[in-house]
């Protein structure tokens, strides 16, 4: 790992260092500095061929709660995009995104402890509170929460 790291960082330096300019006098010149400028890059191709060899990702793939992420009836308080409220009427965007900016909930009853929160808006969080559960936090999904990236 050290080595390919350094074989990186030497790369890079090697790229930006400056090279002595000769003077282009006949046509045969230009055909040299081609000659060696596809050279050194056959020759980086083949550095990184040898060093540079990644090993596979060891990322989570399958998320266990995904279906509660706003594909199925049911709703996780803590890992849930504010948008999987939507299909919720009256919840989004102003309850959604009090739900999603005051989390995580160790339990769905959580929810009415939300600091501001209106009675009508509890009304609407007692309506729907069989759709809702609440799941362990997932790092990957918490960061997402209010903002995903997806717009209109």
């Amino acid at each position: 790992m050290k080595l390919t790291i350094f074989a990186i960082l030497a790369s890079a330096v090697f790229a930006f260092a400056p090279v002595a300019q000769r003077k282009s006098t006949s046509a045969l010149n230009a055909v040299d500095s081609r000659r060696e400028f596809f050279s050194s890059a056959a020759g980086i191709a083949a550095a990184v061929g040898v060093f540079g060899v990644v090993g596979p990702a060891n990322a989570v793939r399958d998320y266990e709660n995904v279906e509660y992420l706003g594909g199925s009836g049911i709703v996780d308080v803590n890992n849930a995009n504010v948008r999987a409220y939507l299909k919720l009427r009256g919840m989004y965007p102003a309850v959604a995104g009090k739900i999603a900016s005051n989390g995580p909930y160790a339990s769905v009853a959580d929810l009415y402890n939300i600091p501001g929160l209106s009675s009508a808006e509890k009304d609407i969080i007692k309506k729907y509170e069989s759709k809702f559960v609440a799941k362990k936090p997932s790092a990957d999904y918490v960061i997402d929460r209010i903002n995903n990236g997806l717009y209109r």
